[in-house]
């Protein structure tokens, strides 16, 4: 196990009518004036845009709003809250929806306190101060309530990317389960699927002698693996929405990851998919990861066969391993389409002709690479996309 730090201050308020304290928190945490931050629709049709106002109301909080946040949030609606934020002197930043929603808020913390543009953040500048942000969750799915972590898209060339900091962590996230229960089932399945995702970055490792947070990460794939389908079945489950939620924060706060090389290569792939075609991230990272460890598999076959025999449930075949591994790729994939997600380009819609544009916007160049389990070049990412059509 490597050397590690770990600092995860987030306020955590988990239930049922959780969202109607969210004005309490907001004071308890030292907010007076306060951006509302959300996409729309069910927010507003839901009547819990509606809740959480009254919550600020009645705690005296002076508040204004932007809505408008769409899945893969912009650049352009990020700029006009921070503007709104400087011209209406707020201090707090209270994002109401999903992971979009929160990366935004996130986004507009960080460039509110910043002289310039706050895309800098996003091509690698560190961030070290933002407007402290909270959160009302309506999705499990990226875990960004609970991480320090932003993507946002770029509309000028449409590039697709991540910034991070201990800074743009929430210092409160209210998770009230009930609120994802009106979820359709394929919104459901794309977020269980990034969750998982968020795992096998941290799975895919390096390092030895990592068991504790190998079984904690084994143990969030089981939840995963049970649950799902029952709230694919029957979407009013409480007690399974409340497991996933659960399961969603910690699979991206980093519990799960610490003390170990970590990969992502995978996630940086599936973002020029979703940058360009605008589809929902679990659903590229349901294309994209099968296709990443058929590829990489080779790198640590007892890796592979080890999560193949402890979630999947297959048995080891200590005589050729290589065969243990593979299926448990398949039974990820089959897992995958069970629950309604895309498997291949087709399915998703993803057209093989805009591969080398993919390649390409990825940055890497003759010689660069990217993740860390097995270090990629353009060409590797190239042959990945391919064994994904």
């Amino acid at each position: 196990m490597n050397n590690f730090t770990f600092y995860s201050p987030t306020y955590f308020v988990f239930g049922k009518d959780t969202e109607n304290e969210a004005g309490r928190y907001v004071k308890r945490f030292g907010g007076s004036k306060v951006l509302i931050h959300y996409g729309g629709g069910s927010v507003i049709r839901s009547g819990l845009l509606d809740r959480v106002k009254k919550a600020l109301t009645n705690e005296g909080i002076d508040y204004v709003e932007l809505g408008g946040v769409k899945p893969n949030p912009r650049s352009g609606l990020v700029y006009e809250g921070i503007e709104l934020c400087r011209k209406e002197a707020v201090d707090f930043i209270l994002a109401v929806g999903g992971g979009s929603s929160i990366d935004s808020a996130k986004a507009i913390a960080a460039g509110a306190l910043y002289e310039g543009d706050f895309w800098d953040f996003y091509e690698g500048k560190p961030i070290t101060k933002a407007l402290p942000v909270g959160t009302v969750l309506t999705i499990a799915a990226a875990g960004s309530e609970g991480s320090g972590d932003s993507v946002i898209t770029k509309e000028e060339g449409m590039l697709k990317r991540g910034a991070g900091g201990e800074a743009l962590r929430p210092v409160f996230s209210i998770l009230n389960p009930a609120l994802t229960q009106t979820l359709p089932a394929y919104q459901t399945a794309c977020g269980a699927t990034d969750i998982m995702a968020h795992v096998f970055e941290r799975y895919f490792t390096n390092t030895k002698e990592v068991e504790i947070t190998d079984r904690l990460c084994e143990a969030v794939l089981l939840t995963m693996v049970k649950e799902v389908p029952r709230v694919i079945e029957d979407p009013n489950n409480y007690e399974a929405r409340a497991n996933i939620m659960w399961a969603g924060m910690v699979a991206h706060n980093n519990l799960v990851g610490v003390g170990r090389e970590q990969d992502w290569a995978s996630h940086g792939i599936e973002h020029e998919l979703s940058a360009l075609y605008d589809v929902a991230h679990g659903a590229g990272l349901a294309v994209i990861f099968p296709a990443w460890m058929t590829y990489v598999m080779k790198q640590d076959i007892i890796r592979f066969a080890q999560i193949a025999v402890r979630v999947w449930g297959c048995e080891m075949n200590f005589a050729n391993p290589e065969e243990t591994a593979k299926e448990g790729i398949e039974k990820l994939k089959q897992f995958l389409t069970s629950i309604g997600m895309p498997i291949s380009f087709k399915e998703l819609g993803a057209r093989e002709e805009d591969i080398p544009l993919m390649v390409e916007k990825l940055g890497l160049g003759e010689n660069g690479t990217m993740g860390s389990f097995m270090p990629l070049t353009a060409k590797d990412v190239e042959q990945i996309y391919r064994l994904a059509l």
